[in-house]
């Protein structure tokens, strides 16, 4: 089985979504020519042509609304906004457009397209290319929201993103593209070809939306985390050496609440992690879905770790990003109650 980083696996998977279906098409700014800022794209114009994979404006409103009258049309629009941290002059579009469309006609136009955007911290890029902006949108109906944290799920998931008949926004980890992060910034880069979830398999295949994947089996405490953070937070377990279940949600809406319910129920303490900063978070919906659900099995409350109710500080980058030093002492808090 072929190994590949978060960027080959993403680019494969518009490779096979685009061999198996003519409708699909790719475009944001410097996604064509250039392959995007990040190479997610790299190659597709040269196999496809222009007419399916081409740039687009330095203007996120209007490419969003493009996809919108593709999506109307019978086409499959995968679209790129190149940080997440510019997702923003498009909300408007996602909010009322994308995300209302099959309710508005009664089902008879869905929204068959993908918003996919680098997120998140951990690579000095300062309040404006840093942001974890999902929160935004996983309070909004009718959109799924899919953050991968391994090469093999990114490839599975963006398939079947792309082949879902209703709207994705999938944020992908920038900072787990060439390899995974355990939070340890002062130690040396890891290449995705040295983790086992770099095994990619060839080919069609979709890891179905909503399905999270526990990651690590464990009877002491669940730790609830999603991209770059399930890396963070299995360092900081296994630095502690506690015997905790750690679960990859995968997809946030739909959550895949089964498995968070049967893990609590199992360990009865609950620690959530992201990067988002802490107010309004995701992590706030995790943490009151627990305490709703799982109340009379928890035997501690339900812990978060967070970044902070900051900008993403450029010069403070570490002391903002949850690493495993805050979660160490999440872990013995909720371990202690």
């Amino acid at each position: 089985m072929p190994t590949m980083n978060m960027i080959q696996a993403l680019n494969d998977a518009h490779k096979i979504a685009m061999r198996g279906d003519d409708d699909v098409v790719v475009f944001g700014e410097d996604a064509g020519y250039f392959g995007g800022v990040f190479r997610v794209t790299e190659g597709l114009q040269r196999e496809f042509g222009k007419t399916r994979v081409f740039d687009a404006p330095i203007s996120e409103g209007g490419i969003v609304a493009a996809a919108v009258g593709m999506a109307a049309y019978g086409l499959k629009p995968v679209i790129e906004i190149q940080f997440a941290d510019y997702i923003y002059p498009g909300y408007d579009q996602i909010v009322s457009e994308v995300a209302k469309m099959r309710y508005r006609t009664g089902g008879e136009w869905p929204m068959p397209m993908v918003i996919r955007s680098p997120y998140g911290g951990g690579i000095f890029g300062g309040q404006t290319h840093s942001q974890s902006p999902e929160s935004l949108f996983t309070h909004i109906a009718g959109l799924k929201v899919v953050i991968p944290s391994t090469p093999a799920d990114a490839k599975g998931l963006l398939i079947a993103a792309i082949e879902d008949p209703d709207p994705v926004i999938m944020f992908e980890p920038k900072r787990i593209y060439n390899g995974p992060f355990d939070g340890h910034h002062d130690r040396p880069v890891k290449p995705w070809s040295k983790h086992p979830a770099s095994e990619v398999p060839e080919g069609h295949y979709a890891v179905p939306l909503g399905k999270a994947a526990i990651v690590r089996e464990g009877g002491d405490l669940t730790v609830l985390a999603y991209g770059t953070m399930v890396h963070v937070a299995l360092a900081a377990v296994e630095d502690r050496g506690i015997d905790a279940e750690v679960i990859d949600l995968r997809t946030l809406v739909p959550l895949d609440i089964e498995t968070v319910e049967q893990s609590v129920e199992k360990t009865g303490r609950c620690l959530v992690v992201q990067e988002a900063p802490r107010t309004s978070g995701f992590a706030s919906e995790l943490s009151a879905l627990v305490q709703e659900r799982c109340f009379y099995h928890l035997e501690a409350p339900v812990e978060r770790v967070t970044g902070w109710d900051t900008p993403y500080p450029h010069a403070y980058e570490w002391a903002y990003f949850p690493g495993p030093k805050r979660i160490n002492r999440a872990l013995e808090k909720v371990m202690a109650d």
